[in-house]
């Protein structure tokens, strides 16, 4: 959306085509058709899936929603983009929302620059909606504190990680703690290993640590050299290839054990 100072405040204007339009990044925009009706613009807005069918919000409402396509628009982000953030996190297209905070942290922040920016929102659009002094800005201090880098970089960890709370990421370096590591060693592994914060203690930490110190009788030393230890599947790739080990006489390091493929593996201990 693109407005027009020689028109009154009132109307809104922007672009388009014949056929549905695709908002893209490209430095030529679509030139200047004709303008657009408060019917059409809310046709176009439930198109893209931000206003449900059978709504209709006030002009006022409307201008400021356009506002934040226009913005997301202008930041690279394609129609298609828009439509997926609206479907997971619609409350970001709420009128008194302003999203531009967030693209203020990640430019100013983090450093990162406009196609990383997208790429990282594309991978969790939920953090759009993340408060930044309270939660996106703290989250960042800590994760540099434990000495984890290229937080920039557009991947799936580094997005997810952005938006995890301060609290929900202590409680994976207080659990290394209980098993007997420092808060030096905890915070180096959590630097080796990052996605550990992604795991349930519950579910998925503690028990494999059980298995790792009561069934393989093995010291808590070895998830130094190999953190990655807790993203293998208890059941199906430590238990088995433990148990295989064991019917054998077999003692290896856990490195061995779990990071061989298991054609190898298999034909090593057969």
């Amino acid at each position: 959306m693109f407005f027009c100072p020689s028109i009154p405040t009132t109307k809104i204007c922007f672009f388009i085509s014949a056929t549905n339009i695709l908002f893209s990044s490209s430095p030529n925009p679509p030139v200047l058709r004709f303008h657009t009706s408060h019917r059409e613009n809310l046709r176009y807005l439930k198109s893209l899936g931000i206003i449900k069918p059978k709504t209709s919000p006030s002009p006022k409402s409307l201008s400021q929603i356009l506002s934040t396509v226009d913005f997301l628009n202008s930041q690279g982000f394609s129609e298609a983009d828009i439509s997926r953030i609206a479907l997971v996190c619609d409350h970001v297209f709420s009128p008194e929302f302003n999203v531009e905070p967030v693209f203020d942290f990640f430019k100013i922040d983090l450093a990162a620059t406009p196609e990383e920016t997208r790429g990282l929102i594309l991978r969790c659009p939920q953090i759009l909606e993340s408060n930044v002094p309270f939660y996106l800005r703290p989250t960042l201090i800590y994760l540099k504190e434990l000495e984890i880098g290229n937080l920039n970089l557009p991947t799936n960890l580094n997005a997810h990680l952005l938006n995890t709370r301060v609290d929900k990421l202590q409680e994976k370096v207080r659990f290394l703690q209980g098993i007997g590591f420092s808060y030096e060693e905890s915070a180096r592994i959590c630097a080796r290993f990052p996605a550990i914060f992604g795991y349930n203690i519950e579910h998925n930490l503690w028990p494999k640590y059980e298995y790792l110190v009561e069934d393989m009788k093995r010291d808590v030393e070895e998830l130094k050299l190999l953190p990655q230890y807790f993203a293998f599947s208890l059941r199906n790739r430590i238990v088995p290839r433990h148990l295989h080990l064991k019917e054998r006489n077999v003692v290896i390091p856990l490195k061995r054990m779990l990071l061989w493929s298991d054609q190898r593996f298999y034909a090593k201990w057969k």
